[in-house]
């Protein structure tokens, strides 16, 4: 098999994973949160729980990253989360608007789904270019 194949394969399946967490945790959110924030606060946790289940995923199997120390992993990190922001914003537009248009769960998560796929297709490109590059410091 091509490593680029491979490759590809993997990231298509670690970024299922991500998206399964995602989703999973908005349901567990929605299922112990039922306020007027509850849609709101469900695409926020799950955004997050996405992100780290990615980053750890990205970071050891995808980049073969190796940070020299928790400084350099947490500015790896940060940078990866901002990387992600336009991507995020992508995602939320589809599950929001998604939302908005039909009015149910399984409609938003759909929405979330084809949103964090969109999402997921950019971010790799802006991570193999200014998130897990060789940097020489």
């Amino acid at each position: 098999m091509f490593a680029s194949t491979k490759l590809t394969i993997n990231y298509a399946i670690f970024a299922l994973i991500a998206m399964a967490a995602n989703i999973g945790a908005q349901h567990l959110v929605i299922q112990c949160y039922s306020g007027s924030f509850d849609i709101m606060a469900s695409i926020i946790v799950g955004t997050g729980v996405g992100l780290v289940v990615k980053y750890v995923l990205d970071k050891r199997y995808i980049f073969q990253f190796h940070p020299r120390n928790a400084i350099h992993d947490m500015r790896t990190f940060l940078l990866y989360t901002a990387m992600g922001g336009v991507t995020t914003l992508v995602f939320w537009a589809f599950e929001f608007g998604f939302q908005h248009v039909f009015q149910t769960s399984a409609m938003r998560y759909l929405g979330g789904v084809l949103g964090l796929t969109i999402g997921y297709l950019a971010k790799y490109h802006l991570d193999k270019h200014y998130v897990f590059r060789l940097d020489p410091a």
